[in-house]
């Protein structure tokens, strides 16, 4: 279980205790002054797996987390876009890279984080790329030549070993994970 991260309150800024409201079975942060409950969610996490003639599009992070490791193109939802809308935006700011969503792909419950993350599976008519703000480098990667060692989370590494495995079927069902 997460640790409380609400130390005051957004409406009141008195402070905050750990407790179960009234009504509720989950600790929740609770203001000790006006009784304001602030909710923790988990954030969401969008990307695609972008394809082009069975070579992948990786990036390589300029930024922490896991700075200069390999990713798929991915990150924060923002609050006005469909998770279609942020799996595109996040490929052009990463990947400078044009895809065409093809199908939701893998979803991870990352319970560790307060993740959900979530990949589509995309493709890109030309390989037409080059690095973002948030990417030093970005690349087309056979499978053989994916570096797997340098892969910066167990989303992008069970959502490639999927896809590698789906591709010799030719069937991309929906990876549901229950939690990394």
């Amino acid at each position: 279980m997460l640790k409380p991260v609400v130390l005051f309150c957004s409406q009141c800024g008195a402070s905050v205790e750990h407790a179960v409201p009234p009504g509720d079975n989950r600790l929740r942060d609770i203001c000790n002054h006006c009784g304001k409950i602030h909710y923790q969610n988990p954030r969401i996490v969008v990307g695609t797996l972008p394809v082009y003639r069975n070579k992948i599009l990786l990036c390589k992070r300029a930024i922490e987390p896991r700075k200069g490791y390999w990713t798929l193109p991915g990150g924060f939802m923002e609050l006005d876009e469909t998770l279609e809308q942020a799996a595109t935006r996040e490929t052009m700011e990463e990947a400078m890279a044009d895809v065409q969503l093809q199908s939701l792909y893998t979803v991870f419950n990352v319970l560790s984080a307060g993740q959900v993350s979530i990949f589509f599976l995309a493709t890109m008519d030309a390989p037409e790329f080059f690095p973002g703000e948030e990417s030093e480098e970005v690349h087309l990667f056979s499978e053989e030549s994916i570096p797997w060692s340098e892969l910066a989370f167990s989303t992008i590494t069970e959502t490639l070993k999927y896809f590698f495995e789906d591709r010799k079927s030719g069937d991309y069902p929906l990876h549901m994970d229950t939690a990394l």
